[in-house]
């Protein structure tokens, strides 16, 4: 398997510190702070290891604090409740000795039951679109020093944009971003691995989404982004190593916040995931 994948596995692979308590180390991507997928990620892991034969389907997230990627996260389980059909765990990250995160999900036994869902957009396949490194390749030398970092850094994902970043241009563009994604190497046949890298994969481009509508991007000077929330439903099952269509949209953008919502779709057009999310969108003035 690919190092960098390897990596991003061994990241999502918990300490356990007692039976509902986790510690996790992280991964620096090149940016300020822990990245919000790995903590989204993490959490799942930890809430998943304290539940039998059944898959979670939905999940529903806070970013209360930055993350120090040079010091470990314990993540705490609460067994809230396990059901005939459904258990919901409330799951606490904490470092520092204060909360950073805070999530609940809910998993579920398999059930079979009827079926209806949005249509996949039409889009260019990903085989005829560029890597999004060659978007920047040559540009990195012109961005901040944050940026570049961040840009430079190599990923355990491939992602190949249907429209082009939004940082080549200042000027005003609709808020919806398609992209192409998957892992870079194959991955083990195992479904709670698959939905815990795919909740780590969701937290990347869905902001862009809203700053293209106000020519804002990643390389807008002062610009300050930020997760808050992050919600994600589950639908069918997934396998992240195979090409994935994310399709985001912001229908809105108030009080220094743009909000996202996102469908995730399997090349043969089956919804796989919904998410949304809002975000902090601050241009500062230093």
């Amino acid at each position: 398997m690919n190092q960098l994948l390897q990596d991003l596995i061994s990241v999502l692979t918990l300490e356990r510190l007692e039976i509902n308590l986790f510690r996790g180390q992280s991964r620096d991507i090149g940016s300020a702070q822990v990245f919000g997928g790995q903590v989204l990620g993490q959490a799942l892991v930890a809430a998943s290891a304290t539940v039998e034969g059944r898959m979670v389907h939905s999940l529903h997230a806070y970013f209360m604090r930055r993350g120090d990627f040079h010091a470990p996260i314990v993540y705490e389980v609460d067994r809230a409740r396990d059901g005939h059909h459904f258990s919901t765990r409330r799951i606490v990250a904490i470092q520092h000795g204060e909360q950073i995160f805070n999530m609940s999900a809910s998993f579920q036994m398999a059930e079979q039951g009827r079926e209806h869902q949005a249509a996949m957009p039409e889009v260019a396949k990903p085989a005829a679109l560029k890597d999004s490194s060659e978007y920047f390749r040559d540009l990195l030398p012109k961005f901040p020093e944050k940026l570049r970092r961040l840009l430079e850094h190599k990923r355990p994902f491939e992602f190949r944009p249907v429209q082009p970043p939004s940082f080549l241009s200042e000027q005003p563009q609709p808020g919806l971003l398609q992209i192409w994604f998957r892992a870079i190497d194959r991955l083990p046949d195992d479904e709670v691995l698959h939905r815990c890298l795919l909740a780590y994969a969701s937290d990347f481009n869905l902001l862009n989404a809203a700053m293209r509508p106000h020519g804002l991007s990643h390389a807008t000077p002062h610009m300050a982004i930020a997760s808050i929330d992050h919600a994600m439903w589950f639908h069918h099952d997934v396998r992240v190593d195979d090409w994935l269509l994310y399709s985001i949209d912001s229908p809105s953008a108030s009080g220094a916040r743009g909000f996202v919502r996102g469908s995730i779709f399997r090349a043969d057009g089956q919804l796989l995931a919904s998410t949304a999310q809002e975000g902090l969108m601050r241009v500062g003035t230093s």
